[in-house]
């Protein structure tokens, strides 16, 4: 299964790459409304997962997001580069891209993996759940170890921020912290 999707993923123009990216975030933003509605019973379910609070969002998100990119800065001195080599794909897909590009595409993934895993999922059937599924999408890591223990580690990174916080905005600001920031050094490094 893994190496059909790799050759998949091969053959893919960066174009269609990052088209698959976005379908991707479109049918998670789907299940989240879809699902969020038959659970919360009502259309306006957001309400009950949001808060504006800029203080944890700067805080407690950007904290949470500044610590994740420390330490994954610090894994790519200190293991070897093919522990973390996820095929090129973030490559492909980042280093092409203007950065507010890339600022808008991890905006649409932090908010709809977010509101799905956490302010869905994770709302009614807990944080192992939520987390457990949200490591599971990230398919392409599920042959190396060592990435597919970073993404299960930020995945309950950021439900224990929201079981803390009660508020998916925490939990997306730092996701998109995260993504965007990783995106730009990928940018610069593939730039270098």
């Amino acid at each position: 299964m893994r190496n059909r999707q790799a050759e998949v993923v091969k053959n893919l123009s960066d174009r269609e790459l990052l088209i698959n990216v976005y379908l991707t975030q479109g049918i998670l933003l789907i299940l989240s409304v879809v699902i969020g509605v038959i659970l919360f019973s009502e259309v306006w379910f957001i309400d009950e997962i949001v808060e504006f609070n800029l203080g944890n969002m700067i805080f407690l998100g950007g904290g949470l997001a500044l610590f994740v990119v420390l330490i994954d800065q610090l894994l790519m001195v200190v293991l070897p580069e093919d522990k973390l080599d996820d095929g090129g794909i973030n490559e492909r897909i980042f280093s092409n891209l203007s950065i507010p590009h890339i600022l808008f595409l991890s905006f649409v993934i932090s908010f709809s993996e977010e509101l799905l895993f956490r302010g869905v999922i994770q709302t009614h059937l807990g944080l192992f759940i939520a987390s457990g599924l949200f490591a599971i999408i990230h398919v392409r890591y599920l042959a190396k170890p060592v990435l597919f223990t970073v993404v299960i580690g930020i995945s309950f990174m950021l439900g224990i921020l929201f079981e803390f916080t009660d508020n998916v905005l925490v939990t997306i600001t730092a996701h998109f912290l995260i993504d965007s920031t990783m995106g730009i050094l990928i940018k610069q490094k593939a730039h270098s």
